[in-house]
């Protein structure tokens, strides 16, 4: 992917907002703060990246989708139906999303990591579940959920009852591995690791994920950073490009970062 913003226009970055995390009321809250977001940057938006776990949960039948959402999912159409470019990312609380958003609202769907170069700039975006090293019960449960077969298995079976097991074990997952993991040191942060890997075979400027839950700006070499974009539960973190530099912003409160260069120690690359 390639692109060239217009004059005053930008590219933003944002992840995890966990529509549909109980309580509800918490939940379309949040929803009302992100639309409210959208409206804000809409008119200097040349492209948006929404970097994965957009929704707690997402499955689609062929007729059926979860209720809710729609403030989201209009506000999305008509940012697209004015021509602002929305590229969507499957996080791993949202990877069974099929053709639903990118039919109705207009968005461009990406499963996986993608390069992509604005202003001359390379970018390497995703959602960041999955990437560095990651334990065998961790790939084991990325395969299952990548499975072709389970996803039809699961599409027989009635929205009722599959839908509210698909939250369920959302939210008991979160019970057993808690909102985040405790900042250790940026060594031990599986998507710095990999990021760090892929600069051995090819450069890039800025790396922009989310996942981790924490906002991060850290330098991996005097040339490439590594940008997560935080979360909007307790936050509401973003990463804004201007067709020079990467910054990390927020819509209501603090923009400063979780995780910076003081966090994380001494630099991989000199």
């Amino acid at each position: 992917m390639k692109f060239l913003l217009k004059p005053n226009k930008k590219a933003y970055f944002v992840s995890d907002l966990h529509l549909r995390m109980s309580p509800d009321e918490d939940s379309r809250r949040r929803e009302k703060k992100f639309v409210r977001w959208l409206d804000a940057v809409k008119d200097d938006a040349g492209i948006i990246f929404l970097l994965g776990d957009i929704f707690d949960f997402w499955f689609e039948y062929r007729y059926v989708v979860p209720r809710g959402f729609v403030r989201l999912l209009g506000k999305l159409g008509e940012l697209t139906d004015a021509g602002v470019e929305i590229h969507c990312f499957t996080g791993n609380h949202d990877m069974w999303t099929r053709d639903y958003l990118s039919v109705e609202t207009g968005v461009t769907l990406h499963r996986d990591p993608a390069e992509c170069t604005i202003n001359g700039k390379a970018f390497l975006l995703g959602h960041g579940h999955g990437l560095g090293t990651v334990a065998l019960g961790e790939r084991l449960l990325i395969a299952v959920f990548r499975s072709r077969l389970l996803k039809r298995l699961f599409s027989n079976l009635h929205p009722r009852w599959m839908i509210a097991f698909g939250c369920a074990w959302a939210k008991s997952n979160r019970k057993r591995h808690g909102w985040t993991e405790k900042f250790d040191s940026i060594d031990r942060e599986a998507i710095a690791v990999y990021a760090r890997e892929q600069l051995k075979r090819k450069h890039y400027d800025f790396f922009v994920f989310g996942h981790r839950h924490l906002a991060m700006d850290v330098h991996l070499s005097e040339k490439s950073r590594y940008v997560n974009t935080g979360e909007w539960v307790n936050h509401d973190t973003f990463a804004v490009f201007d067709g020079n530099d990467l910054l990390l912003r927020s819509f209501t409160g603090d923009a400063q970062p979780a995780v910076t260069d003081a966090d994380a120690g001494e630099r991989a690359m000199k």
